[in-house]
């Protein structure tokens, strides 16, 4: 079997792939790709199944040696990768030769950047899957981030590996944006009309403190009417709820799966993966649509994500 070694692992690399939902009611939240639609698309470039498990690095990449060598493709922020000097072109299958080591950088855009290799990365699936689940300290390779040293099997080819790239008129379509869509939240009315004016005018920045759990916000307060706590439920990926301080978290792929705070908003299904692509220090805003509006953006999404003639060049 194929390998790679790790030589340096980043900032934080994980294995991840579309995670695990259905566990809610366990306690278990669905970890997997804060960039679903980026693993995806560079599974299907080397030939994978759309959730086979690849790396995820976040603001800064890691370098890799491949014995055997082996296709790749990057797909998601641009880390300026390069392969014993050589750079890689993104979005695009590339041959790693045999001996050959691939370094990434810092970001030059994005948060968080894929390398999707084919065959995938052999690891033990934890409830049905292989994402890393940092809190709990399960799935992926040990439970935890990748660290100098690692060893990572990986899966055999499957599928015919592509010799074309990713349409640039769909990466425009999925590009990330500043501007997120959201629905009304579970406890939108226990907002007074000028806290909701003030959540949908205002311009909120990602806040340092922001990880896979949750991408913590700073901007104006966001009071609610009911100051007391709600009687805790469950809690859905995405929800924007707001803490007694009056800033408002987005709960994300790590998220807890239960919570006592109001629910202002929601994310919508096809910007979750564009929050999966935001730095700290980002500056964003929210819009409100209709749950129809949601769902046609969502049918259209995974139309264009399942056609071959609108995916590649």
């Amino acid at each position: 079997m194929t390998y790679l070694v790790v030589q340096s692992p980043g900032l934080l690399t994980t294995v991840q792939d579309l995670g695990r939902p259905g566990f809610g009611p366990m306690g278990v939240s669905p970890s997997g790709a804060a960039d679903p639609v980026a693993l995806r698309l560079g599974n299907l470039l080397v030939g994978n199944e759309p959730g086979a498990p690849a790396l995820e690095m976040t603001l800064l990449g890691g370098s890799f040696f491949f014995p055997q060598g082996a296709a790749v493709a990057l797909t998601g922020a641009d880390f300026g990768a390069t392969s014993n000097g050589r750079p890689l072109e993104m979005w695009t299958p590339q041959s790693i030769a045999p001996g050959a080591e691939l370094v990434l950088g810092p970001t030059r855009n994005f948060a968080r950047s894929y390398l999707a290799i084919a065959g995938g990365i052999a690891v033990t699936p934890f409830l049905g899957s292989a994402s890393t689940h940092l809190l709990s300290g399960t799935g992926g390779h040990e439970g935890r981030a990748l660290r100098k040293g690692d060893i990572l099997q990986l899966g055999e080819p499957q599928g015919k590996i592509l010799t074309r790239g990713i349409s640039q008129t769909l990466l425009q379509t999925l590009r990330p944006r500043r501007i997120l869509r959201v629905t009304e939240g579970p406890q939108f009315a226990a907002f007074s009309e000028e806290a909701k004016q003030t959540f949908f005018r205002s311009t909120f920045r990602v806040s340092e403190e922001s990880d896979r759990t949750g991408l913590r916000l700073e901007g104006p307060r966001i009071p609610c009417e009911s100051s007391a706590e709600l009687i805790t439920e469950g809690v859905p990926l995405g929800a924007i709820q707001v803490t007694p301080s009056g800033q408002p978290i987005v709960l994300f792929v790590e998220q807890q799966t239960t919570g006592g705070y109001p629910k202002i908003a929601n994310i919508i299904g096809v910007d979750l993966h564009r929050v999966g692509q935001l730095r700290p220090r980002t500056e964003i805003r929210f819009e409100r649509i209709s749950l129809a509006v949601a769902r046609s953006l969502w049918i259209e999404q995974e139309r264009l994500l399942n056609s071959p003639r609108q995916l590649f060049l």
